[in-house]
């Protein structure tokens, strides 16, 4: 009795962790083949940053104090500006309604797309960011937090963003509606993202506030996919 428990638990465990890695790899396909999902994100986030100096002045200290939250933003931006199509083109073409009939579940799905999500946005980003950062002025400890920073807090963006994406798939102009949800629950992983840069630029410890980060990351990896997976059932269901 007891082998057979231990044999149907070690088949549920591979089928959940194949399915994980094939919607993955469906989504990074997909987006290799249309690049612009890729590129877009990537040239917002540099030209933000690039023209932000035109627009302060050229002074470095100014350009150091502010460098934090200016790169902060510009990734939050960049994360809305691709959330959109997260699962549109499923939507459109049906294929999500053969997603909710499937045995998966919804949830599996829900944190391979959003995963891939993150690999195809934000960690361009987060490669960029060192060079952008000395363009600002930012010291090696500065940058080291801003990358860590950014390690943990654009996953967590990008889940959020996924339930307001999930939530307005069947709406045409679903955009502002995903700003206006998603927002609000950006504001703590702002706050403490920023936090630890500016702790790091004054040579302060700024371990607790990544770990407030990497606890916000925990209960997003946990809760996010489920959301995600009712919120795509209840746009399906209302279509």
């Amino acid at each position: 009795m007891a082998n057979s428990v231990m044999s149907d638990h070690s088949s549920v465990e591979p089928s959940l962790w194949s399915g994980l890695t094939a919607v993955m790899k469906r989504d990074l396909l997909l987006a290799f083949r249309q690049r612009s999902d890729m590129v877009n994100p990537l040239f917002f986030f540099v030209m933000v940053i690039a023209l932000f100096p035109l627009g302060v002045g050229p002074e470095p200290a100014t350009l150091r104090m502010l460098a934090p939250g200016v790169i902060w933003i510009a990734a939050l931006l960049s994360t809305l500006l691709s959330v959109d199509s997260l699962f549109r083109q499923d939507f459109d073409d049906g294929s999500l309604e053969l997603v909710l009939l499937s045995p998966q579940p919804l949830f599996v799905v829900a944190l391979g797309k959003v995963l891939a999500h993150w690999l195809i946005t934000a960690v361009p980003l987060i490669c960029v960011t060192p060079v952008l950062g000395i363009m600002l002025f930012m010291d090696g400890n500065t940058l080291l937090a801003t990358l860590y920073s950014l390690l943990l807090g654009t996953p967590i963006l990008s889940m959020i963003s996924a339930i307001g994406a999930a939530l307005t798939v069947g709406l045409r102009k679903g955009g502002v509606l995903i700003a206006v949800i998603a927002l609000p629950l950006y504001v703590p992983v702002l706050i403490f993202g920023t936090s630890a840069v500016e702790a790091a630029a004054m040579t302060l410890p700024y371990v607790g506030q990544l770990a407030y980060l990497g606890a916000f990351l925990v209960l997003a990896l946990t809760f996010a996919p489920f959301a995600i997976g009712a919120a795509l059932r209840i746009s399906v269901n209302t279509r």
